[in-house]
């Protein structure tokens, strides 16, 4: 076993520190293992008889090399004509199995996945940075492809690494810093009525359903080609995705908070009037008005607009997100865990967000595999923000895992079991794969 945990002794003070049988208070449990080294150190009379944490360590490792991993399975769900969401799961010769999720543009398989499951084949879960070493090569190719199977893969490493020593994947984050994860409402793909009503009834009923901030993205009908058309039809396209905003502001009144996303619709000049006809509806933030690869243009338009701006949520690696950072070019950074490198990448990025002010929202408008997998990530995240929900689309979305996915007043609760503290629910699986 791994850690251990003291059952026996409630109050030190006053104690008559007489050897005793340690083997009667030592009790093997993974979970404390994290927290009970700090302990150990500090008490000198329980640590002589206790196993050393270099031992306790070279334990993990043993565990670490007889565990590995045997197979992989793809698992495919219809939820709507747009969207299909793809699990993984990674099976090991202990009958541990390891969730990740590759949703990408409504595909049903993923051949691309062959390649980076030869990088894990018959190895250990526990080798996380050998694999990632391995497979960086091909999965920063600027291939979103590629990308997302390299990131689902880790994510399923992580999700094996946190059962098999019996933690969640927050507490080998360094541990939870909160207990529940604020969630925004993305309506804007279950809102097939893309008129100003059909946008307000949307955002109307997710504040019912307690989410305190939405998303929306009502220009996207206004395609890249509309930048050469007359300034007339111009003035038209931006004036509804306008009304729209408009509309849903009024559904939700002044305590809901609004965010946009522009889907890399405008140019500058666009972004820029744009962003000022939105200022009377205080949005809490304006996301991508350009593709954020063009830092400069992203920090022209944030130095001249007045609300904060998002943006990052294709991006892959430290160094795709490092500009937008260091520039100052956005105020909110959106990693996705299933395009950005996984999660251990996210934990990177979101450090060199932390040392130029930047705050983290990560981009999860996904199934409920990759939500479980953000909600580790988020709750162990200093700067962290405020995390994304695809919210609408079916309702039996949340009964695909078990536990299922829950969301009250905007939150959705960490939870306290190993990995992701989530598995597939196969009798829901079988009625919709």
């Amino acid at each position: 076993m791994l850690c251990w945990s003291i059952s026996r002794i409630n109050d030190l003070s006053g104690v008559n520190m007489t050897p005793i049988d340690l083997s009667s208070v030592w009790r093997p449990n993974r979970r404390t293992f994290f927290h009970a080294l700090p302990m150990l150190s500090m008490i000198p009379s329980l640590a002589e008889g206790a196993p050393s944490t270099a031992r306790l360590l070279q334990r993990a490792e043993a565990t670490s090399r007889r565990l590995s991993i045997s197979g992989m399975e793809l698992v495919a769900v219809r939820a709507t004509a747009r969207t299909t969401w793809l699990f993984l799961r990674l099976m090991t010769n202990q009958g541990l199995t390891g969730l990740g999720e590759v949703s990408l543009g409504g595909r049903t398989e993923f051949p691309e996945l062959e390649y980076f499951f030869d990088l894990v084949r018959n190895e250990s879960p526990f080798r996380i940075e050998q694999y990632r070493q391995r497979g960086w090569g091909m999965a920063a190719t600027g291939d979103r492809v590629q990308a997302a199977a390299f990131s689902g893969l880790e994510q399923a490493q992580w999700d094996l690494v946190g059962k098999a020593l019996d933690a969640s994947v927050s507490d080998l984050f360094g541990g939870r810093l909160r207990d529940e994860i604020p969630v925004y409402a993305n309506i804007n793909r279950a809102t097939t009525d893309r008129s100003p009503e059909g946008f307000a009834a949307n955002a109307r009923a997710a504040a019912n359903d307690g989410f305190k901030a939405i998303k929306a993205a009502p220009f996207d009908y206004f395609r890249s080609s509309s930048l050469t058309g007359t300034p007339a039809e111009i003035t038209a396209a931006a004036d509804r995705g306008v009304s729209c905003v408009a509309a849903m502001r009024a559904a939700v009144g002044s305590e809901v908070a609004i965010k946009i996303d522009a889907h890399s619709r405008f140019d500058v000049s666009l972004s820029i009037e744009v962003a000022r006809r939105l200022e009377p509806y205080n949005l809490s933030w304006y996301e991508e008005p350009i593709p954020p690869e063009q830092v400069d243009d992203t920090k022209t338009i944030h130095d001249a607009i007045k609300q904060p701006m998002a943006g990052g949520e294709f991006l892959f690696g430290m160094v795709g997100f490092a500009p937008l950072c260091e520039q100052h070019a956005v105020d909110v950074v959106m990693p996705d865990v299933k395009y950005c490198g996984g999660l251990l990448e996210a934990r990177r990025i979101a450090t060199v967000a932390d040392l130029h002010g930047v705050a983290v929202s990560p981009h999860n408008p996904s199934g409920p595999v990759a939500t479980a997998a953000s909600v580790q990530l988020c709750a162990a995240m200093s700067n962290f923000d405020i995390l994304e929900h695809q919210w609408g689309e079916v309702p039996w979305r949340g009964n695909i895992l078990d536990p299922p996915e829950r969301f009250e007043a905007g939150h959705i609760l960490v939870p306290d079991a190993p990995g992701f503290g989530v598995e597939l629910n196969e009798a829901v699986l079988r009625e919709h794969v």
